[in-house]
């Protein structure tokens, strides 16, 4: 027994599939999905870490910490924790720090755009952007270092919850402060905008 259409022939043996012909006007926009590895930027990590989810709940371990060394991240001797929350849609950015690495946790609960450009002049990725959607349902630790700068979008319609680890404790004194702005814009206007497609 067979059964055509234009573009799936159904035999006993099982089910083909044959290159379907699309209008002519489709077939010069259409292209593949990019599939290819994301840009990356030199010293910035992803850290999955692993979650535990029983019919109870869930737990994750953040760090394990011994004499103020970050395990798993080298040159990382935490000074400082924070606790941020940001409101529906919100943006905040640019930051960057000369001296300051930051480590970032997003719960699954939330969803944040974080937005990566590395400003450093001698960087093998100098100029290169990452986009990462944080949270989600995912554990997941970003290390950010000195020179690259930072932003983030709220992306859910709920507040957005991020905690972060520092190696250098804020100080608003100005000889001491390495908390460095660029408008939220500067990269344009654009790049917070949902990708379509």
């Amino acid at each position: 027994m067979i059964i055509s259409t234009s573009y799936l022939i159904f035999e006993e043996k099982g089910l083909h599939k044959l290159k379907v012909q699309l209008k002519k006007e489709i077939e010069q926009i259409v292209h593949l999905q990019d599939y290819a590895g994301k840009p990356t930027i030199e010293g910035v990590k992803v850290i999955t870490l692993r979650r535990h989810n029983d019919d109870g709940g869930s737990f994750t371990e953040l760090a394990r910490i011994t004499n103020g060394d970050f395990s798993g991240v080298e040159n990382f001797k935490i000074a400082q924790i924070n606790f941020s929350e940001m409101e529906p849609q919100s943006v905040k950015a640019f930051h960057v720090h000369r001296q300051q690495t930051d480590i970032w946790f997003v719960p699954p609960d939330s969803k944040i755009l974080l937005i990566l450009i590395d400003l450093r002049e001698n960087s093998a990725t100098n100029g290169q952007r990452m986009r990462l959607v944080i949270g989600d349902n995912n554990s997941q630790l970003i290390v950010i270092p000195p020179g690259v700068a930072h932003g983030c979008k709220n992306l859910g319609l709920k507040k957005a919850h991020l905690i972060y680890f520092m190696n250098k404790q804020f100080s608003p004194e100005p000889s001491e402060c390495d908390e460095w702005r660029l408008p939220w814009d500067y990269f344009g206007g654009e790049i917070w905008e949902v990708n379509k497609g």
